[in-house]
């Protein structure tokens, strides 16, 4: 049993890691995946001469997902601070973290996210010797929360919380309040009343350190704990069992479509195309589908034909008012090497909106889910930490695990520029709605074109006939008739376009 706690991880990069792993992090970028390395040669799982026997290959995946198992189970506690005088944003929230009451508040948001990470010992994932996705599954992982967050939205009541948070440690963080609002970083000094010596050191008073009493919990609601059916429904479609419908196992299997296999590293892009196979498949979840935008633009009648079948049939049906709650998933890249700088407070103003369910993709080869930020930090859950399955089907089963405790922050600098924004719309008014309040988030951008773009009409219109949604990547962007093409200043990518 792994006796690091969630709350004591370090998810990050920053836990353990052998000489093997450093040196081939140095080998050229030809060789490494999207979101982290290729796996060394010599422990490479894949089957590279015909015939080789079969006991040779479950060697070779034992080797690897015990040096992963080590790499991202094991790790060195890293508390992480949020200041009092700047507002922290979660999913169209804001939390400012100067009382015990908002403190509580941002607490039970950030415990209440479904957090999916790195399994061990489930079932093997058909084709492969693969137990584990630990080391190759992260994008898989973050997808799958991205999914998940749709899904709350989806399901449970409004600005739902998970009643058993409580159960949980409390989160292990600081708050602060620098010495001035330009010294971000200065000497933290106490919260909430705490007891310092005249001649000792300021300190933050961490929520872990906070005596129980001194937080107030928040009065649980019988609405809440009424959903709590739907909570544990939810988090069984997530799990590590082939039957699964939004398991790795089925993720997997549904990536073999875009020539993906298990052990794999999948880039934001096609994991957008996965999940929208992946509801469109199952039957579990009723009055949903997913569009997955092309060339950086959202066509309002395709998604219109998406949400209201009847719009395609000639003539349409006047009667139907059956409109399909939406996810739209929208595929980016926010700069070359690096995220152009001009684009951070676009980001901001998007994590700002209730409609955004978040943003995977992460730091250079480490794939991260991005649900907030706070100053020039974003706030992320990381899949990143390898867990035992757990049965999720046992009607008594903790669901401890699928719940962070540890909220984790990174400088938007080092955010990778190839992501994927996540949307939700309930009904016709919402998606209406969504595309002016996104609109406006999008204007915001110091670029002159912005990261994406809503257009009337559908995507043959603007001769788009031979790439639809069904593709697994998107192709270079065509800007709508009349607006300036800027592709003689953009470089081509295998699976995003450079804004």
């Amino acid at each position: 049993m792994n006796p690091v706690s969630q709350s004591a991880a370090q998810f990050a990069g920053g836990g353990m890691q052998d000489e093997q792993a450093e040196s081939w992090r140095q080998q050229p970028l030809e060789r490494q995946g999207s979101f982290g390395p290729r796996l060394p040669p010599n422990l490479d799982t894949n089957r590279d001469a015909a015939g080789e026997p079969d006991e040779i290959d479950k060697l070779k995946a034992k080797l690897m997902s015990a040096w992963n198992n080590v790499k991202y189970g094991w790790a060195v506690k890293s508390k992480t601070s949020f200041n009092k005088i700047s507002p922290v944003t979660v999913l169209g929230h804001s939390y400012q973290l100067n009382s015990e009451d908002e403190v509580e508040r941002f607490r039970l948001a950030f415990v209440s996210r479904i957090w999916l990470t790195y399994r061990k010992e489930f079932p093997q994932l058909e084709g492969s010797t693969w137990t584990t996705d630990c080391g190759w599954g992260c994008m898989l992982r973050s997808g799958q929360m991205l999914l998940a967050q749709g899904l709350v939205l989806h399901l449970m009541p409004r600005d739902w919380a998970w009643p058993d948070a409580q159960q949980l440690t409390d989160v292990d963080f600081e708050v602060f309040r620098p010495r001035s609002p330009v010294r971000a970083g200065g000497v933290p000094i106490p919260s909430f009343g705490s007891q310092r010596g005249t001649n000792t050191p300021e300190r933050a008073l961490s929520s872990s350190q906070a005596p129980k009493s001194s937080l107030k919990k928040r009065p649980e609601s019988a609405r809440d704990r009424q959903a709590e059916p739907n909570h544990r429904k939810l988090v069984n479609w997530f799990g590590d069992q082939p039957p699964a419908p939004f398991g790795v196992h089925q993720l997997v299997e549904i990536g073999k479509g875009s020539g993906k296999k298990a052990g794999d590293w999948y880039g934001p892009s096609i994991v957008a195309h996965i999940l929208r196979k992946a509801v469109a498949k199952t039957s579990v979840v009723q009055n949903l589908a997913i569009y997955v935008a092309q060339d950086c633009t959202v066509y309002k009648e395709d998604v219109a034909h998406l949400c209201d079948p009847s719009l395609s049939q000639s003539p349409p049906d006047p009667s139907h008012q059956t409109w399909k709650s939406v996810i739209i998933l929208v595929p980016v890249r926010l700069g070359g090497e690096a995220l152009n700088p001009s684009y951070t407070e676009c980001v901001k103003n998007i994590l700002k909106l209730e409609c955004c369910i978040g943003i995977i993709g992460g730091k250079p080869k480490h794939s991260l889910y991005f649900i907030g930020f706070q100053d020039e930090q974003l706030l992320f859950l990381d899949p990143h930490y390898c867990q035992a399955v757990v049965d999720v089907t046992e009607a008594n089963s903790s669901l401890e695990s699928f719940h962070c405790s540890a909220p984790k922050k990174m400088p938007f600098s080092r955010m990778d520029p190839s992501c994927t924004i996540g949307f939700y719309a309930k009904n016709k008014k919402d998606f209406e709605s969504l595309c002016s309040a996104v609109s406006s988030a999008l204007s915001s951008s110091k670029e002159k074109y912005p990261i994406f773009t809503f257009v009337d009409g559908q995507s043959q219109d603007y001769g788009l006939e031979g790439h639809s949604s069904n593709h697994s990547a998107p192709a270079s962007h065509i800007l709508p008739p009349g607006k300036l093409s800027r592709s003689n200043t953009r470089r081509s990518s295998d699976d995003f376009v450079f804004l």
